[in-house]
């Protein structure tokens, strides 16, 4: 694997803004308040032709013996702790305006005990009277120091030469091969309210503490990738997993911080191959839910509903079915149907959600790990629908069977007559449909359509995109244009007026015969 660069300090002196620099995308959020980041993010980047992860971490904002009020600021402190030992060369962020800190002694206390490279960036160097102020942090006890500006670049360039020259001679090419015999790896992203059990998911999957996790919603701001890889019958899958932000309602929105989070969510939805909407087994499906799924649909996402926290709700349905089939024993009559069932609750939730009733319903528990391998099944499967490529008469003769069967309702009696179809994208599935009148095409003949193109080759959790083009009008030949115009030059050189429709080279007008006279 490629070597790991880890950018650590204290909160608030520009660790994020130097991530997003050094990548060159803006990954991370930045703002002027402490304790914005608390996962570490990662992402893949490049320098001058060396690759390797960057990593990026919340602030270190406790001194030694200090204790942390709080299960977010503690869980984020850990993810630091991990960040450090699994990184090849750290990078020690400091501040040039504020100076040495006791924090700053902290951390750097902190990183000798690692016995790791480590250097030293003095960000905030906005002009060149501050560069003196950078030399005073060499009391910190690490030999190499850099004046940068994250913001405007300046420094960087010294900073990643000396970096990139620490890291594994071996990793580059050991990435370079993975790249090469691997293919992309399907970006899943994991969506939904807050509280919903997102992180909790993704921890469970990997089974490790990768994400903060904690009771308090809104815990999760950055749009944190994951990798993952899942050995199946002997098939090696890779996963590349995204956690994202809880989406509230737009009026509860109160701060930037919270609005650059949605905004991330918003991205991973638009990167993502597929798209894991959660929904939260107590509190049913709200109407917030509802505006998740439209953003899906917007997107064109292949979707995967997974309804969890089943272990709370798990015993009382069981009790509800064994009163279910008492009650169908004594043949007794009690008014509607209870939902006992998996599959009854999976039909009521698609149901509700009729604009995604082509994404499978799972129903998990991500504390107990109940269905966790079925969700994977899952995704397996529909990252296979989203890979299959129709052979262009087969899906010609089933969609020509499907427009014989039932044509679309027009107002003027017109026909639709199909000549042939084309699939142009495979994720999503997208078909170009050649047809002589593309108007007849409602929502409602294209998701009749879309459902027969379904029932013939599958795509379960995939959106069907279907394109019709109308008939081009006739064009004229263009040996009779050129006739034309040689003819129409011809008259005009002997002055003699416009020629006629036949010297022109273009056919008679018939119209109707004059009487004759007797």
């Amino acid at each position: 694997m490629s070597g790991l660069i880890a950018i650590v300090g204290r909160p608030n002196v520009g660790k994020s803004a130097l991530f997003n620099r050094i990548v060159g995308k803006r990954i991370a959020i930045v703002h002027d308040q402490p304790g914005v980041t608390r996962d570490r993010v990662s992402a893949e980047a490049e320098w001058r032709g060396h690759k390797f992860t960057l990593v990026d971490t919340g602030g270190i904002g406790l001194l030694r013996g200090e204790k942390a009020t709080d299960v977010i600021t503690q869980a984020a402190l850990e993810q630091v702790q991990l960040a450090i030992d699994a990184a090849d060369v750290i990078i020690l962020t400091v501040n040039a305006q504020e100076g040495i800190v006791p924090l700053d002694r902290e951390v750097a206390e902190r990183l000798h005990a690692t016995s790791k490279p480590i250097l030293i960036a003095v960000n905030k160097v906005d002009n060149r009277r501050l560069e003196p102020a950078a030399d005073e942090f060499s009391v910190l006890g690490f030999e190499k120091v850099f004046p940068v500006t994250a913001i405007h670049g300046y420094g960087i360039e010294d900073l990643m030469k000396d970096a990139v020259a620490l890291l594994p001679p071996q990793a580059e090419e050991v990435a370079t091969e993975n790249r090469e015999i691997g293919e992309r790896p399907l970006n899943l992203a994991i969506v939904g309210r807050p509280n919903v059990g997102k992180s909790s998911i993704i921890n469970a999957l990997t089974r490790s503490e990768r994400v903060v996790v904690s009771p308090i919603p809104g815990t999760t701001r950055d749009a944190v990738d994951v990798p993952l890889e899942v050995e199946s019958e002997g098939v090696r899958q890779r996963y590349m997993l995204i956690d994202t932000a809880g989406v509230r309602q737009e009026r509860r929105i109160d701060d930037s911080v919270e609005f650059y989070s949605v905004k991330r969510t918003d991205e991973s939805i638009a990167r993502a191959d597929i798209v894991i909407f959660v929904i939260d087994a107590e509190s049913g499906i709200t109407m917030q839910d509802k505006k998740i799924c439209g953003k899906i649909v917007e997107e064109s996402k292949a979707c995967i509903i997974v309804v969890n926290k089943w272990d709370l709700v798990g015993e009382s349905v069981l009790e509800a079915r064994k009163k279910e089939i008492v009650r169908r024993d004594a043949k007794a009559d009690r008014g509607a149907k209870p939902m006992t069932t998996l599959a009854e609750f999976a039909e009521w939730v698609q149901t509700n959600l009729f604009f995604l009733d082509y994404a499978p319903v799972i129903f998990t528990s991500a504390k107990s790990g109940f269905h966790l391998d079925r969700l994977l099944e899952a995704v397996r499967y529909v990252g296979d629908q989203l890979k299959q490529k129709i052979p262009t008469s087969l899906l010609n003769r089933a969609l020509q069977d499907a427009i014989v069967h039932r044509q679309p309702i027009s107002a003027m009696g017109h026909h639709l007559k199909f000549f042939y179809a084309t699939q142009l994208k495979q994720a999503p599935p997208t078909f170009a449909l050649f047809v002589n009148r593309d108007e007849l095409f409602s929502p409602a003949y294209n998701k009749y359509l879309a459902g027969q193109i379904r029932k013939a080759f599958g795509y379960e959790g995939c959106p069907i995109i279907l394109v019709p083009k109308p008939r081009p009008k006739t064009i004229e030949p263009v040996r009779r244009r050129l006739h034309a115009a040689r003819a129409r030059r011809g008259f005009e050189a002997h002055g003699k007026g416009p020629p006629s429709r036949r010297q022109a080279g273009q056919p008679r007008t018939r119209g109707k015969k004059r009487p004759t006279r007797r």
